[in-house]
């Protein structure tokens, strides 16, 4: 049977808190699977409307789609009981409550936030404050006493019956009292109540409505991102009606938690959806400096001994924040977020440190618990939030040095052994988007680590983060699965950093550009690397396709001639035509290549002569199709070609081109002008000839 959500508003205006609770209880187990409430009254009225025409065989109004339905949002009641419930809760959970009272009526506000629709009693200043103070965010501003003065007035159809003894003459609610004390097992939130209501501890169990993957960011991550899209070069994963990604158990029969803790993760997860679903309360977030004050609460988690159990909700809520506002982003930045944000990834992943800018990193050690993980992926996220764009930027000596040091733990986060395939890879993936954001010359820390055993090495240098790139590109290559997102960050990556240390193109191009023995299969065929890199050189995504021939061609050294051998000049065609390199006189190596030269295998010498350039690889010798032809059938057979070529340039089908002494393509209208004309003059004399035999 349903609850009666206007029973719960009446035992909420007169304060009976056993009632409220036991209703509630009923309430949140009714819509715990609830992530949109408009799509549930869709179908109820569709059911209705049905057993209406079965009833009466007759149907007045058929709606044209779904959206008919929603066109007049106030003839839904089930919309407005859940709006004056939300209202009715917002002012409630100010009051004096048992802590479980106020546990259960966090979990209902949690669940109504879902709902895109019924958000505007969560929208305003009071509802925001209150749900970030009742979370653990103290450094925020009062309320002024007209604001609290015109929260009662507009919403007198919740005002309990004793009103007069809990307002003072101005309307305000003068009921301030202390949070927790000792023999009083309620719990008061207040304009004044600037402390943190009980100690951390525990873990967090319901799912937000908000989950992690980007670049958007994009985990993925950031701009505005649904489905690790990436727009505005920020990444983050922002997925309407998916549960947590942390797959916890609902909290509501843990045993061993703190009902303070538990309500405290309530807020913060009820303040995520609400900030997620309404640009509104975005800018009023931002507007009230909410992430000046989560920034004040995640600096104290960081100088603790462990991080906090609630601190997940705390990072997702930031990674919202800098994703769905700019300005945030920026601010963020000036306020030295990326020094705190590192701090807190060295405490998420309890990093020891080494030699300067070197971490160490133990293969052996358990493997990381899949909470840090997933505390761990918020912080890499927001952190892309933030950085996104220095890699164009002239960076000082001091910022530098901070890079520096965040690169060195990010190189700890591409080794690090975690629980479950999907978790590592995703990490990886996270750590490969800050590393593509961090300015070049502030990445040699990923290869100044000292060489042990085991470890890959080129020129005595230790490779084993350029391995470990090299393997999770190779994996996201196998996946094909939204491959722009996945494969472009690492594939520039390892471009750049190619360009920059020799030791690593030497490493990758013995890795990718073996010696060539192969020479009868093209260089799109097999399950080699190099294939698999040849074959996005003709995706269909322009981006992908770049990002793939650019890797090869700086492996080869930017050498036309070497880059034709190993790929083709057919999958080379593009990026060559891009550069203006098609006439295969290209400029000289960049000084930053060695000048050792390309050895070729005994196989390949053997069969260079016999190699088509074009398909990279020995073809079958065909017959020749002019063989047995003289030279004036040869020379009409040529014209009739160059006649057909200028039937389809003329209409417009294909546009003949050539290269020029530039290495460029140009249209060869000037050199097809001339048969054009005959052309035309052979078509004239073909039509007069038809209509003289038609007269004879």
């Amino acid at each position: 049977m349903p609850v009666d959500v206007e029973k719960i508003i009446q035992f909420i205006k007169q304060g009976d808190q056993d009632n409220v609770q036991t209703h509630l209880d009923d309430y949140n187990t009714e819509n715990s699977q609830c992530f949109f409430f408009d799509v549930e009254e869709r179908e109820r009225r569709k059911q209705r409307e049905l057993e209406e025409f079965r009833r009466n065989k007759v149907r007045e109004y058929v709606p044209a789609s779904d959206s008919d339905l929603d066109s007049d949002e106030n003839e839904d009641p089930d919309l407005a009981l859940r709006r004056r419930l939300a209202a009715a809760l917002i002012w409630f959970i100010r009051m004096r409550l048992q802590p479980g009272v106020l546990r259960v009526c966090l979990q209902t506000l949690r669940i109504i936030s879902r709902d895109r629709k019924a958000l505007a009693p969560l929208i305003t200043d009071n509802a925001i404050l209150t749900l970030a103070r009742l979370g653990g965010i103290s450094a925020l501003p009062t309320w002024p006493e007209e604001e609290e003065a015109e929260w009662g007035s507009s919403h007198s159809d919740i005002t309990p019956e004793n009103e007069n003894e809990t307002e003072d003459n101005n309307g305000s609610n003068t009921q301030h009292p202390a949070c927790y004390r000792e023999g009083d097992d309620s719990v008061c939130v207040s304009a004044a109540c600037a402390q943190p209501l009980v100690s951390e501890g525990g873990l967090q169990v319901n799912p937000v409505n908000v989950t992690s993957n980007c670049n958007i960011g994009r985990e993925t991550q950031n701009g505005h991102y649904e489905e690790n899209v990436k727009k505005d070069g920020v990444c983050g994963l922002l997925t309407r009606g998916k549960r947590d990604a942390k797959g916890e158990k609902d909290e509501e029969g843990e045993e061993g938690y703190d009902d303070g803790e538990v309500w405290r993760k309530e807020a913060m997860k009820a303040l995520c959806n609400i900030i997620y679903n309404s640009p509104k309360a975005q800018e009023r977030a931002s507007i009230l400096r909410l992430l000046h004050g989560l920034s004040e609460r995640l600096k104290d988690g960081i100088h603790s001994s462990s991080p906090p159990s609630g601190q997940f909700y705390e990072l997702r809520l930031l990674f919202l924040l800098t994703a769905l506002r700019p300005e945030l982003r920026i601010e963020l930045r000036q306020e030295r977020g990326v020094s705190m944000l590192t701090a807190a990834l060295e405490q998420s992943l309890e990093v020891r440190w080494g030699e300067t800018h070197e971490v160490l990193t133990d293969l052996t050690a358990p493997p990381v618990c899949k909470e840090v993980t997933q505390r761990a992926l918020e912080i890499l996220k927001t952190l892309f939030n933030i950085t996104y764009s220095v890699h164009r930027q002239e960076v000082d000596e001091e910022a530098g040095a901070l890079y520096r040091h965040l690169a060195a733990v990010l190189h700890h986060c591409l080794l690090v052994p975690c629980e479950g395939e999907d978790g590592k890879e995703e990490l990886q993936g996270h750590t490969v988007n800050v590393l593509s954001a961090l300015p070049l010359q502030c990445l040699d820390v990923l290869l100044s680590v000292r060489l042990s055993e085991g470890s890959k090495e080129s020129g005595g240098v230790n490779m084993d983060c350029v391995h470990t790139l090299l393997l999770f590109m190779e994996k996201k290559l196998d996946r094909g699965h939204k491959q722009k997102e996945k494969l472009a960050p690492v594939l520039n990556l390892l471009t750049e950093s190619s360009k920059a240390h020799r030791e690593t193109r030497h490493y990758l191009r013995q890795q990718i550009l073996p010696p060539l023995r192969e020479v009868e299969m093209r260089p799109e065929q097999g399950s080699t690397l190099r294939s698999k890199l040849v074959r996005l050189m003709t995706h269909v995504d322009t981006d992908i396709k770049h990002c793939a021939a650019e890797l090869l061609f700086v492996l080869c050294k930017e050498n036309v001639s070497r880059f034709v051998k190993y790929t083709g000049y057919g999958n080379a065609a593009g990026l060559l035509a891009a550069r203006g390199l098609l006439n295969g006189r290209g400029p000289s190596p960049q000084p930053q290549y060695s000048s050792d030269s390309d050895s070729d295998t005994e196989e390949y010498r053997q069969a260079k002569d016999r190699i088509n350039p074009v398909t990279g690889r020995v073809e079958e010798e065909q017959p020749d199709p002019m063989e047995g032809m003289t030279e004036e059938e040869k020379e009409a057979e040529a014209l009739r070609l160059i006649n057909m070529f200028n039937r389809l340039s003329r209409n417009k089908i294909i546009q003949p081109m050539g290269v020029t002494t530039a290495g460029e393509l140009a249209p060869l209208c000037g050199q097809t002008r001339h048969s054009a004309v005959q052309e035309e003059e052979e078509e004239e004399q073909e039509e007069e000839d038809e209509s003289e035999t038609e007269q004879e």
